[in-house]
């Protein structure tokens, strides 16, 4: 695929209506995966598609080794790539979306990315960079600076190989010049993205510079915003799918039919109207984003594990089961939606019983290895905060002590056929120590505060989990939520 041949595409396949030779950058994007260009590039396209924001496009940023590859396949097709919608009754809607009009792989030529963030068109840089790549120290809730990129950065920032890196000399260049500071906009998945952004970027500027972060703190807006679609890795049968299609894309992206983003108003340099295709832009994007974290993240962890021990190895097969639907629901009934403030304009029963039916859609194809991977970077961001704050107020936590036993059993590393299972995580070793040392240890796996926090000292707690993860060894995943149902 590329820009000259856009027209010798099939019919079916919707394409760019506007002159991509007319779109200039005003966004640069650090981490374009699957995500970032089925949801934020592809509001982009649709915005310019209307004859607006032309002035906004995305010029993407790699840092990681992985990078290379989405640098060597967006190069080969002038940056366009097809965005794949797959709906539950099988049909599928292709579009290609034009939006991304370059890509950077940093490391080849760090001071282009950072020319890039310095130009004055730049106005908003971007970030989908995983929960993890905000160095939070999950005990401390402060910036953990060990990261090797960051003490390298540290030491020289001239050249800078993390993400802080590249945002903080960029700033530090345009206040020098007197160019107004671009907005730092997080689209992860975490609680007050943007605010956890400033306070971890600010503090990486602070060890650097002092006088920096002072100007970083006070002139740079960091808007919060929620952000909602299912976005599963690309399979060959994807891009084979396409192919016999007419369509020839070395990496297109699929996703489900819902979207959803809500954007907190904050963008003192201007920003693209959004909200005319649909995004939520608001005052206040808390309650939203809370409803998005605790029941549709938490509820991914809910029926990763247990899917997986009991044999599924889809989302879809999870959820089309009644046995886990149901305890799915009464997660997010009993112990997920009591923690959460008023949301304006949702009906939170109604969302409840959209993401089952989300998750069942058989087209999507989302793998539970995805949905297990990186555990410890979810959980205490997803699921802990809902236990505490039960814990605080009375509330149920049963519920939810199955789903950390549920963990803590995946990650002795074998499922209940005794097929080894391959444990993604960044604390692989340190959660499957813990996990086999159940039998000296019951509550070995609960004693890693980075991650619980004193769950471990709490018996309204570790009870249940200790009579779930007795369970779960004993008769094994399906007869345990059998055991549940019927109130054994």
């Amino acid at each position: 695929m590329r820009a000259d041949r856009l027209g010798d595409l099939p019919s079916s396949v919707d394409r760019p209506s506007y002159d991509r030779s007319a779109v200039t950058p005003g966004i640069v994007h650090v981490g374009v995966g699957g995500f970032h260009r089925a949801h934020q590039a592809m509001y982009l396209d649709a915005l310019m598609n209307r004859g607006e924001a032309l002035d906004w496009g995305v010029v993407g940023v790699g840092t990681m080794p992985g990078d290379r590859r989405m640098r060597d396949a967006l190069a080969g097709q002038d940056h366009l790539y097809t965005l794949v919608v797959k709906h539950p009754d099988g049909r599928r809607e292709a579009r290609v979306v034009g939006s991304l009009v370059g890509y950077l792989y940093a490391p080849d030529d760090p001071e282009a990315v950072l020319e890039r963030m310095c130009d004055p068109a730049t106005r908003i840089v971007s970030l989908t960079v995983t929960e993890g790549g905000y160095h939070v120290g999950q005990v401390t809730g402060e910036l953990d600076a060990s990261d090797e990129a960051l003490q390298a950065d540290l030491a020289d920032m001239t050249a800078p190989r993390s993400v802080f890196g590249f945002v903080v000399e960029a700033l530090r260049r345009r206040f020098a010049a007197g160019t107004a500071p671009f907005t730092v906009m997080s689209c992860d998945n975490l609680p007050g993205n943007g605010d956890v952004a400033r306070r971890m970027i600010t503090a990486f500027a602070r060890l650097a510079d002092p006088a920096l972060a002072d100007r970083l703190e006070a002139e740079v807006a960091f808007p919060n915003a929620m952000v909602d679609r299912i976005t599963p890795v690309t399979s060959p049968e994807d891009v084979e799918a396409l192919r016999e299609e007419g369509v020839e894309d070395a990496w297109p992206v699929v996703c489900e039919p819902f979207t959803q983003w809500v954007l907190e108003d904050h963008f003192p340099t201007g920003r693209p109207a959004l909200e005319d295709v649909g995004v939520q832009v608001v005052d206040d994007v808390v309650p939203y984003e809370l409803m998005k974290l605790r029941l549709l993240n938490a509820s991914h962890q809910a029926l990763c594990y247990l899917g997986y021990l009991a044999g599924y190895r889809y989302a879809h097969e999870v959820c089309q089961d009644p046995l886990f639907a149901g305890f799915l629901l009464g997660y997010m009934e009993d112990e997920g939606s009591p923690t959460l403030p008023e949301v304006p304009g949702v009906d939170l029963d109604a969302y409840r019983h959209e993401l089952v039916e989300r998750f069942a859609n058989p087209e999507v194809r989302d793998t539970l290895a995805r949905l297990c991977a990186e555990s410890s970077d979810r959980i205490p961001k997803w699921l802990v905060p809902v236990i505490d704050h039960n814990l605080e107020h009375g509330g149920r936590v049963e519920r939810s002590a199955l789903v950390v036993a549920s963990w803590a059993r995946y990650a002795e590393g074998t499922d209940e056929a005794g097929e080894p299972i391959e444990v993604v995580d960044r604390r692989a070793d340190s959660v499957m120590a813990a996990a086999a040392a159940r039998s000296e240890d019951p509550l070995a796996f609960l004693r890693d505060r980075d991650l619980f926090g004193g769950l471990a000292d709490d018996e309204r707690f570790t009870g249940p989990y200790l009579r779930a993860l007795e369970s779960l060894h004993e008769v094994g995943a399906r007869a345990t939520l059998e055991r549940w149902e019927a109130g054994t």
